[in-house]
């Protein structure tokens, strides 16, 4: 199976391939990236926008992710807006002077100083879209905000992520380990899952 990646983080893109090859489903990079309004309230609505998008566009199988960090201290903030965090007026707008992962970073640990409830999570919900619908996938990781980053693995919010049951940050384990437990790793295999599922079915 050949299916399409609605995303332009090559980080992400490297990340599903990798999760998905020993199911032997080849991801492919889409031929050019669409400018795609997440409208959604939810990972879940904004997954399957990205990904009906996609098809839509180049006739092809489409996945597509939504994901990103809830904390606890936040009232579950960043949540949706995970990926443009820095530019939400939430405690204040850092100026973006450093890449975006950073700008965000820099205004987590900001609005967290002081703070003693570290507690977050990591939700991914993702959508394979193939013109009759889509079907979904769910995961979450637990874990708590470092007081500082550290590694220099991964993407996004890993620096700063602690998962349970660890001392390192997500950006510090090896990706095959990251691949095991974090909220994108699980969610593929609950797709996975469900499209067996299907087929023992029909």
């Amino acid at each position: 199976m050949k299916v399409l990646v609605a995303t332009s983080n090559v980080g992400k893109l490297k990340e599903i391939e990798r999760i998905l090859r020993p199911f032997g489903i080849e991801v492919s990079r889409p031929p050019e990236v669409l400018k795609v309004e997440e409208s959604g309230r939810t990972f879940l609505e904004n997954a399957l926008i990205k990904a009906r998008a996609y098809f839509e566009r180049f006739g092809l199988p489409s996945l597509a992710d939504d994901s990103g960090l809830e904390v606890e201290a936040l009232g579950g903030y960043p949540g949706v807006y995970s990926s443009r965090f820095y530019s939400i007026d939430f405690g204040g707008v850092e100026e973006l002077k450093v890449s975006v992962d950073e700008a965000n970073i820099r205004k987590l640990l900001r609005l967290l100083e002081g703070e003693k409830n570290r507690k977050a999570r990591f939700v991914a919900w993702v959508v394979l879209y193939t013109g009759g619908g889509g079907v979904f996938g769910h995961g979450e990781c637990k874990g708590k905000i470092a007081e500082e980053p550290r590694g220099e693995r991964g993407f996004g919010y890993d620096p700063v992520f602690i998962p349970d049951g660890y001392s390192s940050t997500m950006a510090e384990l090896p990706p095959e380990e990251k691949d095991r437990i974090s909220h994108r790793g699980k969610a593929l295999r609950n797709l996975i899952d469900t499209l067996s599922s299907l087929r023992s079915i029909f």
